[in-house]
Parts: structure tokens; sequence; C-alpha cells
């Protein structure tokens, strides 16, 4: 290599900490009040006199009006009158509008109007964003009696031609409600007073609309297309109103309040008052807890109070019993009292009539609204997603170097994928760097390049023009032109230093390997402050990361290119094939392998005086004894997810099966698991039929999950697993007020018999009354997963128990472990948290209040369609959690948005 190599221009440096804002909250409007969502600019012409309109959207920065002649125009108490030609025009290009719907790829415009003249023709212009007559990005204007909409996209004229036009007859000299909107498919529509009236289509994307332009009403810029007539209402939205949204503006009138309303009650309840009582009351004050008789975790308890009587006194705070304990200090007993800003919210709460989002106050809502929580980070590639994207950009395996250069991924939140605990520090840097060097080192660099480019020129066109090509492939999206520049500099410097194409190609290569959009899933979440749709490549990544663990494929990044992921038959089509790859399968089993956390089966030391028969072997079969049950009954056989906690049915090796005294015989000598994972994971294991086998029988009942109790199968652990992860329950760390000296316990107990006594101690009961018991029925495994009837010291071993789901007041009885089972299996909670683990790890995220009604609507999807693994998959996909992506609002730019570093 010549000079310029022993510098190695250090791309990796530009890996930067990138951290997104908070999700919007993506509610409609409330009853009585205009559609808010996806509003850019909103003028309800009140002024009453002046010559500027406006922008009352509440959407950073303004877009305000001004009148050219305010001669020609009458203010009137509910509208504007324009009786003569004049210049209505935006102080600044409307920039926001432009930058919204070419994000969205749609628009509405909507409009209360009145005609003076049913003759004014060319078309007259009502609303536009245009530069002149003849170029534009949109106009609703007014042609004799009809109205005509021109919409600039990929498939028409500068002027927006051909047109979207209502048949005659529709201007009219009344108030008159006209709507125009252009959805991501291309189907343009006109509504007039709520009612549809035509329908066309208008494909293609909207990378040309010009961001100069400005807003105009009444007239184009060159005022040569004036209209006529009085304005009572424009707004614009960057989406597609549904009928049912054109509707409820038609029926609220021109006059309704127009501006974006406040927060409801029921937000507020959500966003203040609910967390404060979580953090602070429920965890003394629940259904089995309920000390003084009261119960703070659901409405109808709440309100009826507790020994003390009524405890909240909605509307009035003073005659509030809850209210006085809070500000004399009395509660919460033995602990730091709530702080005045606390104090304050619940107040203006009950003053407001302490509404209630929902019937019970889950606990487990709350437990990621730190401020930690709140933001959104950007996805780092885990170091499997990292090696797979590598592969996929490249052709190139670097898996066998990977896991000893890349510093392991730790788990935070139970995944190894949660976003806010992917850090980047200088380990990681000098990983990529090598990594990347590696992988071009195994590339046919020129073979590579012809993917893209065939011409070998070293010109800065050609270079330019490859760049892009292949940037837009291995960067999963395409590059901006400053960063085409960035990266031609670097064949700039190699052939002023004499090298040659392929050396700078190679260079190139490495750099994007290496850049934060390669090595982080980097979107761009400039907007309003508002939730916007991701864009087509976004989405792309997205699913593909959610199914395969990996970026998209061709097939699917030219499924993105052509726009056909926003249409529901498109992103259908795209899952089904793509469900069906290998790589989906794996994605799965790197799931429940996180979930269970099966990696610390690799550090598994049991206590060799106690367990002297124990061989490090085992370890290993248990892991792949619990990936191979988990593809086989939730991906082979898609039955629904919850079957893996009943599932009569496992895969062991001939050792594992003795270590287990399993009852059943295997399957043929020749059956093997029916699954996908190749013969690595499933050499000699066999299949065995626990139909006849009382003793075991779905998940937990496997090694893999037995083994977190320790040596000793702790009721502890087991119970708290149980509790986190099938029943997403909450248990807070003890109080400092609180003893946290062990029970006293003696030789010769069981664990049931220790669990008792903590659960009997007044300083430890309140909490381990809530878990320990659900890991009663497991008491005859033992901490290997050994089943036993006695222990070592004669002890009779018991397997029946209660098991208490939250929300519900009384516990539930079960008689064997079988029971229990099936309790969990069948219980709405335990599959709610199913789904709530698999979105969780689909979104690399925790999940806070503000995911909750979207993942309820996934659950009820995906149930209604078999409630398994893959129906769960689409569900994610299709929902709101991954179609739309928060936006930033920065007022200091002139378009309003901000940079997405900090």
């Amino acid at each position: 290599m010549i000079g310029y190599s022993k510098m190695r221009i250090r791309w990796q440096y530009l890996l930067v900490w990138i951290c997104l804002s908070p999700l919007a909250p993506t509610s409609g409007a409330a009853d009585g009040s205009r559609v808010t969502q996806g509003l850019s600019v909103l003028y309800d012409f009140r002024e009453e006199s002046g010559q500027v309109i406006h922008d009352r959207s509440g959407v950073a920065p303004p877009l305000n009006l001004s009148i050219g002649n305010p001669d020609a125009v009458r203010w009137e108490t509910d509208g504007l009158v324009i009786h003569r030609q004049t210049k209505i025009v935006s102080q600044r290009a409307a920039t926001k509008i432009v930058a919204a719907v070419k994000r969205s790829g749609e628009l509405t415009v909507e409009v209360w109007m009145q005609s003076k003249d049913l003759s004014q023709s060319g078309p007259a212009r009502i609303v536009s964003l245009s530069g002149d007559a003849t170029h534009r990005n949109f106009t609703l204007g007014q042609d004799r009696r009809k109205f005509d909409v021109r919409f600039r996209a990929a498939e028409t004229s500068e002027n927006g031609l051909p047109s979207t036009a209502t048949p005659d007859n529709h201007v009219r000299k009344s108030l008159t409600h006209v709507l125009f909107t252009r959805n991501r498919a291309g189907e343009t529509r006109i509504y007039i007073d709520g009612d549809q009236v035509v329908r066309k289509r208008n494909a293609g994307s909207l990378s040309n609309w010009d961001a100069s332009f400005p807003l105009l009403l009444a007239d184009e810029a060159t005022g040569q297309r004036s209209w006529r007539g009085t304005l009572r209402l424009v707004a614009i939205y960057h989406r597609a109103l549904t009928k049912a949204e054109v509707q409820k503006n038609f029926r609220v009138g021109a006059q309704a309040d127009a501006a974006p309303q406040q927060a409801s009650t029921r937000e507020n309840w959500f966003a203040r008052a609910a967390p404060i009582l979580v953090e602070h009351c429920v965890e003394c004050h629940d259904a089995p807890t309920r000390n003084g008789g009261l119960d703070l975790s659901h409405r109808t308890s709440a309100l009826a109070g507790g020994d003390s009587g009524p405890s909240i006194q909605p509307g009035d705070p003073r005659d509030s019993f809850l209210m006085h304990t809070i500000e004399s200090n009395d509660m919460p007993q033995n602990r730091p009292p709530l702080s005045a800003e606390e104090k304050e919210v619940l107040k203006q709460w009950i003053a407001n009539g302490a509404h209630w989002g929902r019937e019970y106050l889950d606990p487990v809502l709350y437990s990621h609204n730190a401020p930690a929580h709140q933001e959104r980070w950007v996805q780092r590639l885990t170091a499997e997603e990292y090696v797979a994207a590598v592969q996929a950009a490249v052709g190139v395996d670097v898996s066998d170097v990977a896991g000893e250069i890349l510093p392991a991924d730790l788990r935070a939140d139970g995944f190894s994928n949660t976003a806010y605990n992917l850090n980047v520090d200088l380990k990681h840097v000098e990983a990529y760097a090598r990594l990347a060097e590696i992988a071009v080192q195994r590339m046919d660099v020129g073979q590579f390049a012809k993917r893209f480019d065939k011409s070998r020129k070293f010109t800065d066109k050609t270079m330019g023009k490859l760049i892009e090509n292949m940037g837009r492939w291995i960067l999963r999206g395409p590059i901006e032109a400053h960063e085409v520049i960035a990266y031609r500099g670097i064949s700039t410097t190699v052939a002023s230093a004499g090298g040659g194409y392929e050396e700078a190609v190679g260079l190139i290569v490495e750099a994007m390997l290496q850049s934060p959009k390669f090595i982080y899933r980097v979107e761009n979440q400039r907007g309003d402050g508002t939730a916007w749709p991701v864009s087509d490549y976004e989405l792309a990544s997205r699913v593909s990361f959610i199914v395969w663990g990996s970026p998209p494929d061709q097939e699917l990044f030219q499924a993105a290119s052509d726009g056909a992921l926003q249409q529901t038959a498109g992103l259908n089509r795209q899952l089904d094939r793509m469900l069906t790859d290998p790589r989906a399968a794996e994605r799965a089993r790197q799931f429940v392998s996180q979930w269970l956390n099966l990696d610390s089966l690799d550090n598994l030391r049991p206590n060799r005086e106690r367990f002297p028969n124990w061989d490090p072997q085992l370890a290993q079969d248990m892991k792949r004894e619990t990936l191979a049950f988990f593809e086989q009954v939730a991906w082979t056989e898609d039955r629904p997810i919850a079957d893996l906690l009943v599932a009569q049915v496992t895969f062991a090796t001939p050792e594992l099966a003795k270590h287990y005294r399993l009852r059943a015989k295997p399957a043929p000598a020749d059956a093997r698991p029916t699954t996908t994972g190749g013969a690595d994971l499933h050499s000699r294991l066999m299949r065995y039929d626990l139909q006849a086998d009382p003793t075991r029988g779905g998940l937990l009942t496997q090694g893999s999950v037995l083994t977190i109790g320790g040596d000793n199968a702790s009721m502890v652990t087991r119970g708290l697993f149980v509790l986190h992860d099938l029943l997403r329950g909450v248990v807070k760390d003890p109080p400092p007020c609180v003893d946290t000296t062990p029970v006293p316990t003696e030789p010769g107990l069981t664990q049931r018999m220790i669990a008792n006594a903590r659960i009997k101690n007044e300083a430890c009961g309140g909490c381990h009354a809530k878990f320990e018991p659900l890991a009663f029925g497991l008491e005859r495994f033992d901490g290997l997963g050994t089943y036993s009837e006695q222990d070592v010291h004669g002890n009779r071993l018991l397997d029946e128990g209660r098991v208490l789901f939250p929300g519900e007041a009384d516990s539930v009885a079960y008689r064997s472990s079988a029971e229990l089972m099936k309790l969990l299996a069948e219980n709405q909670r335990v599959q709610e948290s199913l789904t709530w683990k698999v979105t969780q790890f689909a979104l690399g995220r925790p999940l806070t209040i503000e995911d909750a009604t979207v993942i309820e609507k996934i659950h009820r999807e995906a149930q209604a369609n078999g409630g398994s693994y893959r129906s769960l998959l689409k569900e994610i996909i299709k929902s709101d959690l991954v179609q739309l992506t928060a936006t930033e609002i920065d007022s200091a730019s002139d378009a309003g948005f901000p940079k997405t570093t900090k």
C-alpha cells in the first residue's frame, strides 16, 4: 500500500451519539373538535383586521400570510372576503409543508369557502403552493362550476397535469366544504360537503417538490390567476385524512375550535397523576396488600376507600383523605415524602374530577417512564446484526473474527438489543475499523463495484455515481449530496497519491462499513413534533431487522424503491415471503435465547459436592432443548405462542433425558426435530412425547428455565421470573426503612418452608407474597431440573399452590405443576405479556404507557389470526409502532427541523 494507507482515513471517528426525542402521542381529536393529527398549517381568519393572516396550527415555525393590498379584502367576524385581485402570500417559503409532505407522501387540502363568481376559470387559484403559473407543487382552484386540483408528482408535469377535477355544478355561491386528499399509494380524492365526488390516481414520488415555493391564497405569485370569494378556513395536513375524518371536519363546521386541543383529563392522568401513585402508593395499597383496607390499583376500590372511609372525593381535594395524609407527610410511611410538585399534581387531578384512564392502574406501564427511557435512542446494530449486515451488504462473512474483536452486547430490560444500552466506546470504534478492513480484504472489490457501475473511470463524475449507487445499497437508503462529496474525497486522495481504482473503492467501502449510517439504524426525525410515517427505505429496514435481524435483501429494497411497502397487499406479500426464509427462524431463535437468557447456561457451575454427577455438556443440551422446542412449537407448527407453556413435547439428548429422569420414551431412532436449526443445533436431540408424563411439559419444566433458581432451586428467583416475564408484575427493591436481614432458617427445610417463613415475616411478606408462591408448583424440580418427589432430607415435595394474576384481587388455586402451566397458558394477562415481550424485542426498547393502546390492538389482531409468533410479527409491523416515527422541532432553523444528533 502507498503512503495514504498508513493513516488509513479513519472514518470510524465519525461515530457519534445519536439520541432521539420522545414519541409524540398519535391520538385523534376529541368529539366536537377538528382533526389535528398531521396538521401543518391552519388559517381560521378570525383576525377581523390587519394585513397578516396567522397560522394557528400550533406547528412551529408558524407560516403566516401577508395581504399585499388591504383595500382588496374585507374582514368579517368569521372570514375574509376577497373582492379584488391581491397577493396573499406566506412570509417565508413553505418549507415545513414541503418537507412534511415529501416525507409522508400524503397531503390534505381543506377549505371552507364561498365563490363570488361561478365564471372564474384558469383555474382561479384558491390555495396554491407554487412559484408561478406553470410551476407548482399543488393548486386547488376553481374552473367555472368545478373544482380542479393540480398535484405535482414524478408522473405529472411540473404544472401538476393531468389534474383531478370534480364534475360540473360543485362550485356554489353558498358556503361549501371542499377537501382534497392524496395518499401514499397515489390515490387522489375530492370530497364536497363530506361526500366523495371524484377518485383518481396520481402515482409517483414527490422528490421533485420544490421547497422554495411560497404558499398563496386567491392568486398566483404572478398575479395572473386571481380568485374572488370568501375564505372561512384553510387547513393543510401532511397526511391523507380518512373518510371518517373528512366527515367529522365537515360536521363540526367552519367555526369549530380550530386550534389543537389542550391535553384531556385522561391524558393528564396518564402523564402525571398515575406515575406518582404507582411510585409512592400502590406498592402498599394494591389488591393483594390493601394496607389500611385501601386498594388504589383499581378505580372502583380507590373511590370506595379503606378503613378510614372514602379516600378520594372527586372535585374536592380538601375533603380527600388521600390528600390529607400526603400533605401532612404521613404517607408514604417511613419513606421520603412527596415533593411539592407531586403533591400539587395529585391535588389538581382530584380537583379536576379524579378521572381514570383505565380501570386498573398497572404498575408495569410506568416502570420505564424515567427520563432515561423517555428518550428514543438510535438503534445500534448488535454484534449479531452487524455480522449479518456486513454479509448482506458486501457478501462477506466475518462471524469467525467478530466474536473475538467486537465487545459483547450486554442485557438491559431482559434483552441485549435494548437501544439505550447499546453504547459505543473506543473498543467498538477500533473493532469496527478492524472488521471493515477484514471484510474488504476478503472481497473481490472490482467485481463488487460492477454491481453499481460498470465503468472503471477515476473521474469525479463517475466516482460520484458509483458512490451514490453503492452507498444507497450499503447504507440501506439514498445518501445525500454532502455524503457523496465526503466519500469522493477518499478517491481523490487515492488518485493524487498514485493509487488505483480498486484501492479507492475498497477504502470507500471500508469507510461505509464503519460509518454511523451503517452501524446505527439512523432515521430522519426532523418534522413538526408529531408522529409521521417512516420513509419507504426506513420501513424496509425496520421490517427486515424485525423479521431477519439483518438488512433488506434486493427484493425488499426494490419494493421500498417502488413504494410497494406502503400498500397493504405489497407489505403482506413481502412479509409472507420473508417469513419462509431461514433467517426468520434464526431471528426467532435469537428472541427466545435473549428472553430466557440462554447464554447464561454457558457459565453454569453447580456445586460439585452437591451435584457430583454434573456434566457441563448438559448445560448446552438444555440450551439446545429449549431452542428446538421453541422452533418446533412456535415456528414449525405455528401454534399460539402461549402453547410454549403447555406443549407436551420436548427434545433431549440421551444424557439429558437420563438427567431429567424422563418417564417418556424417545421417538424412533431416526426421528429428529422437524425444525430448521441445522445439524449442529439438533445433533443427538431426540423427540419425546410427554402426553403420558405428567411431570413435564412446557418451558417452565425445562432445565434452561429451572436453573435460574441456582443450586438451591430458589423460590425467589423462579418466582420473580414468572412474575416479571410471564405476568408483567412489578416488585420494587426493599425501601431503606425495611430490615432486609434474611429470615433465620435451619437445615432440613424445603424451599417452600423457607419461602413461607419469609412470606409470614412482617418486613418481607408484603413483597415476597407476590412472587414466591408463583414458584411453588416447581418445587419438585431441583436446582438442575431433575424431578423428585422428595428432597435429600426426606421431605415430601409439593407442586400445588396459588397464583395471583396482576389486576386481580383473589388468587387461583392449582393442584399440580400441569395445572399451573394450564392456568398460565390460558390467562389473558400471560398471553398479553408474551405479546409485550415479542414487541419489545422487535422494537429494541422498553415499552411504556404511550405504547399500551397500540399493543392492545396488536394483541387482539394477532389472537384473531391464531396468536402465533408469525401472526404477532405481522401485526407489530403493521402497527403504528413500526409504521410511524417521532419527529422533533427545532424552532431555530428556518424549516423548523432539528439536526438528528446531540
